[in-house]
């Protein structure tokens, strides 16, 4: 895979078609899981609130390791976040999906803090197997 000397040195490939539709489908999953945490943090308040952060939670730390890589609790996370920006966004006719309330700020500042902290300490490239270490 990775040829001799340190990661970094290494020239950038391109990644291969699977691995760019594994990427949008988990910015799609991020919009989505935006959409029914707003609705479902509103609807059943300090339940609602915390079931809707693990989701996003589950759905970054879950990309990250299905991909192998922090690129895969990035993607989900991005699309989240660019979901709940728009939604935030309040209509011309006065319709809104987020109200001003203690709720809604914890829903996107606690989904904003998970995102970071999910794709900080996401599955990042770590080498497996026997001859990894060194007494082996």
């Amino acid at each position: 895979m990775a040829g001799p000397g340190s990661f970094l040195a290494q020239p950038l490939r391109r990644p291969s078609g699977t691995r760019i539709a594994a990427h949008l489908g988990l910015l799609l999953l991020g919009a989505l899981t935006a959409l029914a945490g707003a609705l479902l943090q509103a609807g059943w308040f300090p339940g609602g609130l915390l079931l809707a952060l693990a989701g996003a939670a589950g759905l970054f730390l879950g990309g990250a390791r299905a991909l192998g890589s922090r690129a895969g609790a990035v993607a989900p996370a991005a699309g989240w976040m660019i979901a709940v920006v728009l939604l935030t966004a309040g209509r011309p006719e006065g319709d809104f999906l987020f109200a001003a309330g203690g709720g809604s700020y914890l829903f996107l500042l606690g989904g904003m803090a998970l995102a970071v902290i999910c794709a900080t300490i996401g599955w990042g490239r770590q080498p497996v197997g026997d001859g990894v270490r060194l007494g082996k």
